[in-house]
């Protein structure tokens, strides 16, 4: 018995986490990295979340499925 989301669950997941990585990017770029408190929220929370999604996601994907 597989538990666990499927595989389209997890290509949406993949495609929201790349996609809020690239807003990430594009506000960092236009506005500058922020400095102090708003850096830990903006960079490691936000950063993390995404690129830590994008990254378990991706070796879900690429990992043989469990019969």
């Amino acid at each position: 018995m597989k538990h666990g989301p499927g595989r389209g669950e997890l290509l949406f997941r993949l495609v929201f986490s790349l996609a809020g990585l690239a807003f990430l990017g594009v506000a960092v770029a236009l506005h500058g990295l922020p400095s102090g408190p708003a850096f830990v929220e903006i960079g490691l929370l936000a950063g993390g979340f995404f690129g830590g999604t994008a990254a378990w996601t991706g070796w879900r994907l690429l990992k043989p499925p469990k019969d």
